[in-house]
């Protein structure tokens, strides 16, 4: 079975491919993309990529009684920002009828 997954070196050959630019150029405009979007998410604003989605910062209310998984332990979480992605219209409805592997349909 393929993987799945496709990583930011996948991405950078893929565009390399289908562009004919500099693999090196492809992979500096790649890095400074997202660079451009962590930057834009740890100022607190939102990133807005029409057709495709947003990236956001949540808040993430805090407990008191939350569990470290790996000891077990019964530790307190204070508020905090997590990134959250919202799909947009054109990739909600691209991804629609996609079909989905057992893997898949066990995770949610």
């Amino acid at each position: 079975m393929p993987d799945k997954k496709r990583t930011k070196s996948d991405l950078v050959d893929r565009i390399y491919e289908k562009s004919g630019q500099d693999l090196k150029d492809i992979r500096a405009v790649v890095d400074l993309f997202l660079d451009e979007v962590k930057t834009a998410l740890e100022e607190g604003r939102s990133v807005e990529l029409r057709g495709f989605g947003t990236f956001e910062i949540r808040e993430r209310k805090g407990r008191q009684k939350a569990r470290n998984p790996k000891t077990g332990e019964i530790v307190s979480v204070q508020d905090h920002a997590v990134v959250a992605f919202r799909s947009g219209k054109e990739l909600k409805n691209n991804v629609w009828n996609v079909p989905l592997s057992a893997d898949t349909q066990k995770g949610s």
